[in-house]
């Protein structure tokens, strides 16, 4: 459990750098009622992408476990060591055409629209399809074959990462006031120069991670870094 409680941090923290929330989320900032407007925006974008991970999870993601009853655990450490590789894939990709990707203007929002909380439902609901990242957090609860409790539990943790520069955001205008709009205008614009680069980096970290995850549980736990993941479960379970 505790080293699907790694994977999933990891995954969505390296699925959390997403322009198509965070520059949004920057925009409404600058708006009147830009406290309540990211606030509602953030909870949309965490409540649907919740529901479309709890419905992937306890629909077609159970009949796939239940097509391979042999399996068993090792599945869920595969599906940890695939969704490694695919990032460790992916942090080369984004690296070698950052200079593009960062010179694509970030999302706007359309000054019509009058919701956040639609505005960042609609956003989660059309990349859902696409969000790779979290299917493979997906696969990785669900090959663990957790009741349905743990899993929700695990989806809710992942999607906490997932909003976690919505809600760093929200915290500054909390805390920075009238002063708030300074830094949030600098993080603008250095997202828009540097999130390729950040991501690429971020998804060469967590892809590492996972993967040593995933190879240390299907290797029985062997090794320093198996030791070391022993002693922290035995401390957090005396």
């Amino acid at each position: 459990m505790l080293r699907l409680i790694g994977t999933v941090i990891a995954i969505g923290l390296a699925d959390s750098l997403n322009p198509s929330t965070i520059a949004p989320a920057l925009y409404l900032a600058t708006e009147r009622r830009g406290r309540i407007r990211v606030a509602e925006f953030t909870v949309a974008v965490f409540t649907v992408s919740l529901l479309g991970g709890i419905v992937i999870s306890l629909g077609p993601g159970q009949l796939i476990l239940s097509l391979l009853p042999h399996v068993g655990h090792r599945f869920g450490q595969v599906t940890e060591v695939v969704a490694g590789v695919a990032m460790l894939a992916a942090a080369p990709l984004l690296w070698r055409h950052r200079d593009r990707l960062s010179s694509r203007p970030l999302p706007e929002v359309s000054a019509e629209r009058k919701s956040s909380a639609i505005l960042g439902a609609t956003i989660t609901a059309v990349e859902l399809p696409t969000a790779f990242p979290y299917f493979a957090a997906i696969a990785a609860i669900v090959g663990a074959d957790l009741d349905p409790a743990r899993q929700v539990g695990l989806l809710v943790l992942f999607n906490l990462c997932f909003v976690l520069p919505l809600l760093g955001i929200l915290a500054t205008l909390v805390l920075a006031g009238a002063n708030a709009q300074r830094p949030l205008a600098v993080g603008r614009q250095f997202l828009q120069r540097h999130w390729p680069r950040l991501l690429a980096l971020l998804a060469l970290l967590a892809g590492a991670f996972v993967v040593l995850l995933g190879v240390t549980g299907l290797t029985g736990g062997r090794g320093r870094f198996g030791r070391l993941m022993r002693h922290v479960h035995h401390f957090l379970h005396p």
